[in-house]
């Protein structure tokens, strides 16, 4: 039995940077929501502004679990409804021919137990990951250098968009042939056109376990799901293409994916405050704690265009037993209510927490 890292406050540090940094990503948030404003008309999120799918369905927890994985949500068995809802990272709607990496957004509802500061009221537990293992910032701080110059392009000439994609997808291959990769060029445009359905997303940054420490994936196992790993989706001509795609392999079999913990095991090597470190999977394996299933439904429609408007997603949805850890979590719980209560006043729509599908 690994000996795995306990949970304590003081597992954290908090950087003395963090109050200026924080209320430098709203800044930069509220410019590209002023920008997105102005273009749509409407409010649209600060990140992941455009979905791809909205799939409602149920997460099941795995019956005979260890002790130190039955811990919080996953402390008994049990079933669920949630919804998912698959994108890419810009906070502006762009062409999908501008190739950036996917998301992964899960909303699971009528969870029990001690509630998060901000969460009292709701019983949600929200997980929001990407499909690569680390962040590409180290911590919050970094990660405002990325987001001004994403502000500074929001709203630029989506032409000059697509060719940069179409020239950063090669210098990325060039990089791959030799067995290197750059998460900067992906974010930039670099990432492979893959299929959101066919991707194992990570939640790259780490979270309280009840009385541990892990990371979270979602990892499809569903054979029409595995069929579509590394598959490489057409843009051109197709603006709408992903959502498309989603839509008719959500249409035609529906989708199951593992969700899978990986306790920390050593404090040095699997970092809590430096996202960037991806922890050796090797030395603690990510492990299924529960099964999500989607019957057969729509990606897209009318129905999951309203879903999508009235949903916000935070790692701060959610119990006490998966506190988000880190500076990149302590920074997203004030920015992403900012970028939701902005949303929210612009489309003149209240954003609640579901209690159920």
């Amino acid at each position: 039995m690994p000996d795995y890292v306990r949970y304590s406050a003081e597992i954290e540090t908090v950087a003395p940077d963090e109050r200026s940094t924080i209320d430098g990503l709203k800044e930069q948030f509220g410019h590209i929501l002023d920008a997105t404003l102005a273009d749509y008309g409407r409010g649209v999120r600060a990140v992941h502004a455009k979905a791809h799918g909205i799939a409602c369905g149920t997460l099941s927890v795995v019956e005979g679990l260890p002790r130190e994985l039955a811990q919080g949500l996953f402390a008994a068995p049990g079933r669920y409804d949630a919804v998912m809802r698959f994108s890419t990272n810009p906070g502006d709607i762009l062409d999908d021919a501008i190739s950036v990496p996917r998301g992964l957004a899960m909303k699971v509802m009528e969870v029990d137990g001690e509630r998060l500061p901000g969460s009292e009221r709701d019983t949600t537990q929200d997980f929001v990951m990407a499909n690569a293992p680390a962040f590409v910032a180290r911590d919050a701080s970094q990660f405002l250098s990325s987001l001004k110059l994403l502000a500074k392009t929001t709203d630029r000439v989506e032409g000059g968009k697509k060719l940069l994609s179409a020239a950063l997808r090669g210098v990325e291959a060039g990089l791959e042939a030799v067995g290197l990769e750059s998460a900067t060029l992906k974010t930039m445009g670099a990432a492979p056109q893959v299929h959101p359905l066919g991707e194992t997303y990570f939640s790259q940054t780490a979270y309280r376990y009840g009385d541990h420490v892990a990371k979270f994936q979602v990892r499809p196992v569903a054979p029409a799901l595995l069929a579509l790993r590394d598959e490489r989706i057409d843009t051109k001509g197709r603006p709408d293409a992903i959502r498309e795609d989603v839509d008719a392999a959500l249409t035609a079999h529906g989708g199951a994916w593992e969700l899978r913990v990986q306790l920390a095991t050593d404090p040095d090597a699997m970092p809590v405050e430096d996202a960037t470190v991806a922890w050796d999977e090797e030395a603690s394996p990510y492990r299924t704690v529960a099964l999500i299933e989607i019957p057969i439904q729509p990606g897209w429609g009318e129905r999951q265009r309203a879903l999508d408007e009235a949903l916000a997603f935070s790692p701060w949805h959610g119990l006490a037993a998966h506190r988000p850890l880190g500076n990149i979590n302590r920074a997203r719980r004030e920015s992403y209510r900012y970028s939701a209560d902005r949303r929210r006043e612009a489309n003149g729509c209240p954003l609640h927490e579901p209690l159920g599908i």
